[in-house]
């Protein structure tokens, strides 16, 4: 991935600068991604490469994440972030985009296109959909809860990710992932969500996921495609059936891979993607 050309630029919305990598050059439809929790902006360069054939592709770090400010205020709410979308549209020039989202980014990318569908031209969800599979949703709030403010090394916060320590390209994407300060090293993912997901695990309390993603995704006019990895544990099969039944005008798929499709399979993603772009023609 460390090899994939692309531009980088930064995009003011509110009090934060969202940074983005751009790819591709100018051609049909763009289309901007948006990251899940877990994830940022470098984890998507594969795919945003290989979408960006012909059209210009933009992968964003959300606010409090990666290369973007994080919110004096600790201001992570919905609106605000799917206003930042839109912020970079505009910082592009981008009248119209579609909205792709993976796991947290396709709630951002559905709330911006259901408020904002002026600035939408399709919708891309990539394993989410608005009910969370209680298995998936614990395994991430103990993760990201149970996260040390700082890691003594980059074997360290590897090995609590569970990730490999002998691959060498992942070692360079925590690198990427890591803040290298006096003390040690520090994720590039603000605090106030392992918070949010500490408290939740100390009350046993998650934060409700809002009521109307689900009016969102049923009632949305313009072209989308909803993903469920097959080996997801965030996205249970049924839900799968529940898009598909709430709205028929919706492509509803089933991919290869665990929740981080980009990560197991970025080809098949990628081609999933440019099928249903070519065919909505956008």
């Amino acid at each position: 991935m460390s090899t994939t050309q692309y531009t980088a630029g930064r995009a003011q919305s509110g009090g934060v600068q969202i940074f983005y990598r751009k790819f591709g050059t100018p051609g049909k439809t763009p289309v901007i991604i948006v990251h899940g929790l877990s994830f940022f902006s470098y984890d998507w360069t594969e795919v945003a490469a290989l979408i960006g054939k012909d059209r210009e592709v933009v992968a964003i770090d959300m606010r409090g994440f990666g290369e973007s400010s994080w919110s004096p205020e600790r201001d992570y709410k919905l609106d605000h972030m799917s206003a930042d979308v839109i912020a970079v549209l505009d910082a592009l020039g981008w009248q119209k985009a579609v909205l792709m989202g993976h796991s947290f980014g396709g709630r951002v990318a559905l709330a911006a296109a259901g408020w904002k569908p002026e600035r939408a031209a399709g919708l891309i969800c990539v394993d989410f959909a608005p009910d969370l599979a209680p298995a998936g949703r614990r395994h991430v709030a103990e993760r990201i809860g149970n996260q040390p403010d700082v890691f003594a090394s980059i074997d360290e916060a590897m090995t609590y990710h569970h990730d490999d320590l002998n691959d060498p390209a992942r070692r360079v994407r925590w690198q990427a992932f890591l803040k290298q300060t006096d003390n040690g090293y520090v994720l590039k993912r603000d605090l106030h969500f392992r918070d949010n997901f500490k408290r939740a695990l100390e009350t046993g309390k998650s934060a409700p996921v809002p009521e109307f993603l689900w009016p969102m995704l049923t009632d949305i006019q313009i072209p989308t495609l909803v993903i469920r990895a097959s080996e997801s544990d965030m996205f249970a099969a049924d839900t799968l059936e529940k898009v598909r039944s709430l709205n028929p005008r919706t492509t509803a798929i089933e991919l290869a891979g665990s929740h981080d499709l980009a990560g197991d399979n970025p080809e098949e993603l990628a081609a999933a993607v440019n099928d249903f772009l070519a065919a909505a023609g956008l």
